[in-house]
C-alpha cells in the first residue's frame, strides 16, 4: 500500500461520483484535488466557513453550505468562471443536498419551517412545507424519478412525494409512527420503509400508494430502532436496537430471517475467525528470520532501541469482549446496535454494539452466522465497506489502519509522522481511501484490488 504526503483540510471532504477529483474544505475554500496525483485541479474561495459539501451525480458540480451565512455556493469543475450562489436570507439553510438529476438543489430552512427545490437551469423554485428533519428524512428512488419527502404538522407525520422531473406532488399519506426517525426507498423502488424514534419500536413499510404493507415491533416499553439499512440487492432490511440485536427482515415476508446477538461471551460458531489486536515487544534482529504467515506491522516507539509490533493474532472460540455499562441517568446512552453496514455484495453484514466499542461484528448473510470478529485494543472510530468489493476498512484513532477481507485481516502502519486516522472515507471505484486525522490533515492511501490484496500476507 502507497501513502501521500498530508495536506491540510479543516471541514468536509468527498470524493466525486465519477471517482477522479477529491474535494476539500480549508475554512472558507474548496480545494478540488486529482485522485490519483492529489494536485491542485480548482480552488475556490467561499464566503464563509464550509459547513458541508456535497457533489453532484454527474461529478460537473459541487456544493457549499454556508450554514452561518444561511448561502448555499455551487461550483463547476470543468467551467470555472460558472457559480451558482442560493440565499435563503431569514429562512437560514440547515442542509443543501443535490437532486439524481445534478440540475437541482434542495436546500432545508432553520426549524424545518420548508424545504426548497431550486432549480440551477432556471430561476424556478417549489416549496414543500414543514419537512420532518434537516439532514434526514428525505430519500430518492434509486432511477431518480421520485423523492419521498417526511413531513410533520398538527402533531402527525406524512410522507410526501414528488415526481422529480416537474417537481409535482404525486400525492401524500400519513404514517403510523410517533415521531418519524428517517425513511428510505428500497433499492428496487418498490417499498419505502419508514421507522420511529429510539422511544417506540416500530418498523414500517409502505408502497408507494400508501399502503401500509407490514408493521414491524420486536418488543415494546424500551428504547427501539437505532440504525436501520437496506442490503444493496434490495432483498433485506437490517435493523439494529437498542437490545443490542441485529435483526435482518426478508423483502418477501417483511419477518426475520435472522437474530444477530451481541453478547460480551462469543461461544461460536467454531467456523467464526476472531482477530484480536496485540501489541508486543519486537527484536529487530529476527526482522529478517520470521517465516510465519501472520502480518506483522512493526512501530517505532522513537525510544532508543524500544520496538513494538501491531499485528492480529487468532484468538481461541469461546472468547470474552470487555463491556461498557452506561450511567441509568444520563439521556442518549451508548448502547445498542450504533453501526450497521452491507457489503457491496450484500453477503457481509458489519454491526457495532455501542456497548462494546472495541468489536466489530461480521455477518455471513449467506450462512445466516458470525463470520468474524475484529477485536482492537480502542474504540473503533469509523468502518467502511469497500463500495465494490469485499473488503472492509476501520480505524481507532492511532496510527494504524486496519483491514478486512474474506481471506483474512491484517494491520497496516500508517507511516506518516504524528498521524492518528480519526475517520476515513472510500473512494468510489474502491482504490485509494482517504484518511482523516481530527480535521487537521488528511492522506491518501492506494490500495491494490482485491485479488492482489488477498496475496498479501495476512492473518487467516
Amino acid at each position: 500500500m502507497e501513502f501521500s504526503d498530508t495536506y491540510k483540510y479543516s471541514g468536509p471532504c468527498a470524493f466525486s461520483p465519477n471517482a477522479r477529483f477529491l474535494a476539500v474544505a480549508v475554512e472558507a475554500r474548496l480545494v478540488i484535488r486529482d485522485a490519483v496525483s492529489l494536485k491542485v485541479v480548482q480552488l475556490y474561495s467561499c464566503l464563509d466557513k464550509i459547513s458541508h459539501v456535497e457533489w453532484a451525480p454527474d461529478s460537473e458540480y459541487v456544493l457549499c453550505a454556508l450554514v452561518k451565512r444561511a448561502m448555499v455556493q455551487a461550483w463547476s469543475v470543468s467551467q470555472p468562471e460558472w457559480t451558482c450562489k442560493i440565499d435563503e436570507g431569514p429562512a437560514g439553510i440547515a442542509h443543501a443536498r443535490w437532486s439524481p438529476d445534478s440540475r437541482h438543489i434542495l436546500t432545508t430552512s432553520d426549524f424545518q419551517l420548508r424545504l426548497t427545490v431550486w432549480s440551477l437551469v432556471s430561476t424556478a423554485c417549489v416549496h414543500v412545507q414543514w419537512p420532518k428533519h434537516a439532514a434526514r428524512g428525505v430519500s430518492f428512488t434509486q432511477d431518480g424519478k421520485f423523492v419521498a419527502i417526511a413531513t410533520r404538522r398538527d402533531c402527525k407525520d406524512y410522507v410526501h412525494l414528488l415526481a422529480s422531473n416537474s417537481w409535482e406532488g404525486m400525492g401524500t399519506f400519513a404514517v403510523d409512527t410517533v415521531d418519524l426517525a428517517d425513511l428510505e426507498w428500497s433499492p428496487n423502488d418498490n417499498t419505502i420503509a419508514v421507522w420511529d424514534s429510539s422511544l417506540e419500536y416500530k418498523v414500517l413499510v409502505y408502497s408507494p400508494d400508501g399502503r401500509c404493507l407490514f408493521k414491524y415491533q420486536a418488543y415494546e416499553n424500551a428504547l427501539g430502532v437505532r440504525t436501520v439499512a437496506w442490503s444493496p440487492c434490495g432483498q433485506f432490511l437490517g435493523v439494529g436496537s437498542y437490545d443490542q440485536i441485529a435483526r435482518v427482515l426478508n423483502h418477501l415476508t417483511w419477518k426475520p430471517v435472522a437474530e444477530f446477538t451481541h453478547t460480551s461471551s462469543v461461544k461460536g460458531p467454531a467456523t467464526a475467525v476472531v482477530f484480536k489486536e496485540i501489541e508486543e515487544p519486537f527484536d529487530m534482529s529476527s526482522l529478517y528470520l520470521t517465516d510465519d504467515r501472520e502480518n506483522e506491522i512493526f512501530q517505532n516507539e522513537n525510544s532508543g532501541d524500544s520496538h513494538v509490533r501491531v499485528r492480529y493474532k487468532v484468538a481461541d472460540i469461546p472468547v470474552r469482549i470487555a463491556a461498557q455499562k452506561p450511567p441509568a441517568d444520563k439521556p442518549n446512552p451508548k448502547q445498542g446496535i450504533g453501526l450497521l453496514a452491507w457489503s457491496a455484495d450484500s453477503r457481509y453484514l458489519l454491526s457495532r454494539n455501542e456497548n462494546m466499542p472495541t468489536a466489530l461484528w461480521i455477518w455471513d448473510i449467506s450462512r445466516l452466522e458470525l463470520a468474524a470478529l475484529l477485536i482492537q485494543r480502542e474504540p473503533i472510530r469509523a468502518a467502511a465497506w469497500d463500495p465494490v468489493s469485499p473488503r472492509l476498512a476501520l480505524c481507532t484513532g492511532n496510527s494504524q489502519l486496519y483491514m478486512w477481507t474474506p481471506a483474512g485481516a491484517c494491520c497496516v502502519n500508517v507511516p506518516l509522522s504524528e498521524f492518528l486516522v480519526t475517520d476515513l472515507k472510500w473512494n468510489p471505484d474502491g482504490s485509494s481511501l482517504v484518511l482523516l486525522k481530527d480535521r487537521e490533515a488528511f492522506s491518501c492511501t492506494f490500495v491494490p484490488m482485491l485479488s492482489e490484496f488477498e496475496g498479501e500476507e495476512q492473518v487467516s
